[in-house]
């Protein structure tokens, strides 16, 4: 028995071994993720974007049409883009890191080796790139929650802040980053650090944003 697939103006004809082949070829083409994270790690590497003779090996195909097909399937999802030359550049890769399980942070217990799912974490981290920006922390009044020196946050623009929100904010000249807090019409700005004592703005209040995230590096 023969089989015909129908590809564009081409056909491939297969017989029944070849099929089976042909399924498990399939199933094991990389993905939009899979692409993303070659292309991000290759930029991380080299700070440039690869040529098509590098894109074929990169990607393990054969023809300049397969690396233009994944091209455009970047472009089209926002991690490329094309600058005033029409030469490719970054516009957001991530790196898709593999959940593998859980772990128990009071008694260990059996690591699960079963790949779940992958994970970027600008997507995770990040709701709303266009209004979000990160800043370096100093000081240590924010230690009781846990974000310490050096530590960098996200902060989300035009976020309205609910109570006990981590906000980033300037209170009467002087910027600071602190827990929201509101009863009735009075704002009050706490710390995470005993040693620091509540502020009420006296005179004027602007909130930037609200801390999304936190993020630390423990290794270079």
């Amino acid at each position: 028995m023969r089989f015909v697939f129908g590809i564009g103006v081409s056909r491939i004809y297969l017989d029944n071994r070849t099929i089976v082949l042909y399924t498990v070829f399939m199933k094991k083409r990389i993905n939009i993720n899979a692409v993303e994270q070659k292309f991000a790690s290759f930029f991380k590497e080299r700070r440039r974007m690869p040529t098509y003779s590098e894109m074929l090996p990169l990607l393990g195909v054969k023809a300049k049409s397969a690396a233009e097909y994944w091209i455009k399937k970047l472009l089209d999802k926002g991690a490329l883009e094309k600058d005033a030359k029409g030469f490719l550049k970054p516009a957001r890769l991530s790196f898709h890191l593999p959940i593998v399980g859980s772990v128990a942070a009071g008694f260990p217990s059996p690591a699960e080796e079963e790949l779940r799912d992958t994970i970027s974490f600008d997507e995770y981290l990040i709701n709303h790139p266009a209004s979000s920006f990160v800043l370096s922390v100093t000081g240590d009044s924010m230690i009781g929650e846990g974000i310490k020196e050096k530590d960098l946050v996200i902060v989300e623009r035009g976020r309205e802040p609910k109570n006990g929100d981590i906000i980033l904010a300037e209170v009467d000249g002087h910027w600071t980053m602190k827990y929201f807090r509101k009863k009735g019409k009075k704002v009050t700005l706490e710390a995470a650090n005993p040693k620091y004592p509540p502020i009420s703005p006296q005179e004027e209040l602007r909130i930037t944003g609200v801390i999304t995230a936190v993020v630390r590096k423990y290794h270079k």
